[in-house]
Formats: structure tokens, C-alpha cells, sequence
């Protein structure tokens, strides 16, 4: 907590963390202005309509940034063919873990070097991208990673970014942010800025057809979140919400679809334009609590991204129901859980239980198996320092609720 604030009641506490986030408001209308969504290709095949694009650029020397799964099973190498094909240089970092941590961007960094590249490439799931994003600003911003954390550090335009999500649900082929883990730290370092979103993405559900369950459902989930945590903002506007709620309508139609059938191609291809709208939905509307808890768990326990947000998300709407009951409402119309004649109060409860329910759908669980009691305090402290100057949730928590409601996550 800032210190200056450490000492004031809570109640005027949240007054000031309102005004502040308010502010945020007016920047992004200015940015909306400023940020425009990449150039996209949509569709099975897609991906190689990328590379034709990237071609047409008139980049000469990519790095494409994936994971050396990816590469084992086959995904990469028709790209990397294409591109070759197309007289353009292609060098592979294949060295993205999930969670990314400082290192891997240091490695990719050092491969784009030698490699005298131009532009990146990411492949893969939303640790590809981020990964591929920071690799992008760090080769054009001389500074570590720690000073571009935060809003708009990233000083000069990073090389130009290309996407081919192989996940659906982290929306980073759109966002305006990236995320990299510090080990020696135990934390997250989100880098937000504008400059990061990607000139050109595909979504291609072909390449997401061999997904394993427990990844569909955690990206899905993220997905969800992504969504829900935009469509309660309070600097939620017109736009934000329209894509907040066509993502949630079509992940909960679609999700359960792609777990019981991976194979199923059209729904793959949904998913995958949801998680697009909630990228949209949260470069305008932005997120909240879930994420600053979740990334938390992730910094402490290396919990997948995603399944740290599907755990702590209901929790997090119980909470802020009092605060946003009619929002809570609207997104259960979404979903088609509207019956007739019900009250927003009884909407909002039927949406929050289908979001545990999904969850149980997908095998989350409802805790954190990893989660210790003796780090709570801390957790908590690091997810209040992350929303209150970054996040316009629709109900503030101080210290202790905060605490009380990851403590329901214990096992």
C-alpha cells in the first residue's frame, strides 16, 4: 500500500482509488483513439494467410517464438515453411515455458540478436505471445523488464508483433498487456501499453483441435474472465461491453462443447473469436481482483494462469455482487439463463452459480491445492497493491477481506 495511504480510513480510502481509476476513464478515451485492434485473419487455414500477409510487409528476418511442444507435434514448421517460401530469414526460440519468466526474454532476446531480426512471431498459448511481446519491446527499449512493468513504460514502439494463438483464452493476440514472472521475486510484472498490441493475428481452429481438456478449460476460463472482469468495470463503456458479452455467450454455449469434443472444429473456431472479444472487452474495460489474486498464485505457486482465474472468479463476483448486481444480471441474460420475470438479484445469483458450475464441468476445483495459509497475508497485500492503482473494480476490499475471501480457497 502506498504509505501516504496506509493511515486513512478505508471508506476514503476507496474514494480515492474511485477517482483514481475514474481518471483512467478519460485516458482511455484518449486511447481508444490510439489503439487499433490487430489486422486479422479468421478461419481454418488462417494461419498461412498470416504469412502471406507478414510477406507483404516487407520484413525480412523473423523470429517466430513458440514452445518446443508445439514444435514436436508438427505446428510450427508448416508457418516456418511458408515464410521461407516467401524469401523471408526465420529463426526459432522454441525456449517458452508456461508462466514465462525474465530469462526466457532474455534468451529469446539474445536469439533475435544474432539472428539480426525484424520482427517476431509468437505461436502458441498466451505464454508465446507475452513472451514474443516483451522479446519485441526489449530489442527496440534499453531497460530490463522490471521498468517497463506497469502502464505505459514501454518508451519506444517495440519490432512488429505477429500472432497465431494455438490456445483460446488469453485474448493477447489483442491486448494491450503482457505478463512475465520473477522468480527471485515471487511475482508477476504485467507491462501494459498500448504499443503492444500486435499488428496482424490468426485465429485458426485447426491448430486447436489437439488441445488436452485441462488447457481448453483453462484458457476457456481465462477467457471468461477476461469478460466478466471487463463487463464490471466501472470504466466499462458501449463498446467494452458489447464484446464482453458476445465472448460470454459464446464461451458458455461453446466451452462445454470443446470438452466433451476437441475435435469439434466450429466451436473451436467460436472459442477462439471470444477470446478475441474479451481481449477487446478488457483493453477497454480492463480486469480486477481475480486477475490480482491470480497472478499472485501464479507468482507463489506457478499455478497455470488461467486455472488460478477460474478458481478465484465466483469468489470475487460473490464479493462485488452488492456492487454490480444488475451487471451480474445482464451477463446471465448473456448466457441464457433468463427464464422470464426473474429479478436482477436472482439473475445475478444464477450466473455466478453457472460460473461454478462450469468450473466443475471443466475439473477445476473450487481451492487451490497449493495455497498456504502462512502466505495469505502477503498474497493479499501484493493483489490490493496490483488493483487499487491499476484496476476499476466495481466493490474495493481492504486488507483483511481480502484475506478472508482467499482464505475460503484453502484445501
Amino acid at each position: 500500500m502506498n504509505p501516504m495511504l496506509r493511515n486513512i480510513p478505508f471508506p476514503l480510502q476507496t474514494v480515492f482509488y474511485r477517482g483514481l481509476t475514474q481518471s483512467l476513464k478519460h485516458v482511455g478515451k484518449v486511447l481508444s483513439f490510439v489503439i487499433r485492434p490487430p489486422e486479422m485473419f479468421t478461419g481454418p487455414g488462417a494461419s498461412l494467410l498470416l504469412c502471406d500477409a507478414i510477406a507483404g510487409t516487407g520484413v525480412q528476418r523473423v523470429l517466430i517464438v513458440t514452445d518446443a511442444v508445439l514444435v514436436k507435434l508438427g505446428l510450427v514448421e508448416p508457418l516456418r515453411a511458408r515464410l521461407v517460401e516467401l524469401g523471408v530469414s526465420v529463426a526459432v526460440y522454441d525456449g517458452v515455458l508456461p508462466d514465462p519468466r525474465v530469462e526466457q526474454i532474455e534468451e529469446g532476446l539474445a536469439v533475435l540478436q544474432q539472428h539480426r531480426g525484424d520482427s517476431v512471431l509468437a505461436i502458441g498459448g498466451g505464454s508465446a505471445i507475452d513472451c514474443a511481446k516483451v522479446i519485441a519491446a526489449r530489442a527496440t527499449n534499453d531497460k530490463p523488464v522490471s521498468e517497463m512493468t506497469g502502464l505505459f513504460k514501454v518508451t519506444n514502439a517495440p519490432l512488429p508483433i505477429f500472432c497465431v494463438p494455438t490456445t483460446a483464452g488469453t485474448g493477447s493476440e489483442v491486448s494491450v498487456g503482457a505478463v512475465v514472472s520473477d522468480p527471485a521475486q515471487r511475482r508477476k510484472l504485467p507491462v501494459i501499453d498500448h504499443k503492444l498490441v500486435p499488428q496482424m493475428a490468426a485465429l485458426d481452429g485447426l491448430l486447436m483441435t489437439g488441445l488436452p481438456p485441462a488447457v481448453t478449460a483453462a484458457t476457456g476460463m481465462d477467457a471468461l474472465t477476461h469478460a466478466v472482469e471487463a463487463y464490471i468495470s466501472r470504466i466499462a463503456i458501449p463498446e467494452s461491453d458489447r464484446y464482453a458479452l458476445e465472448a460470454v455467450s459464446l464461451i458458455m454455449r461453446h466451452l462445454p462443447r470443446v470438452m466433451a469434443n476437441g475435435k469439434d472444429v466450429e466451436s473451436r473456431q467460436l472459442m477462439s473469436w471470444a477470446a478475441y472479444r474479451a481481449g477487446m472487452a478488457l483493453n477497454r474495460g480492463g480486469l480486477g481482483y481475480v486477475h490480482g489474486i491470480a497472478h499472485n498464485f501464479g507468482g507463489y505457486y506457478h499455478t497455470p494462469h488461467g486455472w488460478a482465474n477460474a478458481i478465484v472468479l465466483p469468489y470475487v463476483l460473490e464479493y462485488s455482487k452488492p456492487e454490480c448486481t444488475d451487471r451480474l444480471a445482464r451477463l446471465a441474460r448473456a448466457s441464457g439463463l433468463a427464464t422470464g420475470g426473474e429479478s436482477d438479484a436472482v439473475l445475478a445469483d444464477k450466473f455466478i452459480e453457472r460460473v461454478r458450475a462450469l468450473k466443475r464441468e471443466c475439473g477445476i476445483p473450487e481451492g487451490l491445492a497449493d495455497l498456504r495459509a502462512e502466505d495469505i497475508p502477503a498474497i493479499a497485500a501484493a493483489a490490493l497493491d496490483e488493483v487499487h492503482f491499476t484496476y476499476a473494480v466495481p466493490r474495493y476490499m481492504d486488507q483483511a477481506t481480502c484475506e478472508a475471501l482467499v482464505r475460503k480457497m484453502l484445501v
